[in-house]
């Protein structure tokens, strides 16, 4: 199994910039695909970002522009910098690890103040 942990969320103004963390357990992390989802309540869980085995990406075109989705393989990490953030971007995120199985953390919150 591997266990996923999102960290770095938190309270920011519009404008601001937080930057999440999403490590995972496992010898296999390399061949992971890497992805970040969003949600709120009331609405479906929805896309972020991701990033594959092979470190192309793909973004909402929500925050295409001001989001970056990277992943540092020695750490068995994956990160999400959310710069010039909106209140619109306040939610909890999610990470998913696709291996032969996918696996979801806990969530991180996201507040994004007026």
């Amino acid at each position: 199994q591997v266990q996923v942990v999102e960290s770095g969320g938190g309270l920011v103004q519009s404008g601001g910039s937080l930057r999440l963390s999403c490590a995972a357990s496992g010898s296999a992390f390399s061949s992971y695909a890497m992805t970040w989802y969003r949600q709120t309540p009331g609405k479906q869980r929805e896309l972020v970002a991701a990033i594959t085995s092979g470190g192309s990406t793909n973004y909402a075109d929500s925050v295409k522009g001001r989001f970056v989705i990277s992943r540092d393989n020695a750490k068995n990490t994956a990160y999400l910098q959310m710069n010039s953030l909106k209140p619109e971007d306040t939610a909890v995120y999610y990470c998913r690890v696709s291996s032969m199985i996918a696996y979801w953390g806990q969530g991180t919150q996201v507040t994004v103040s007026s």
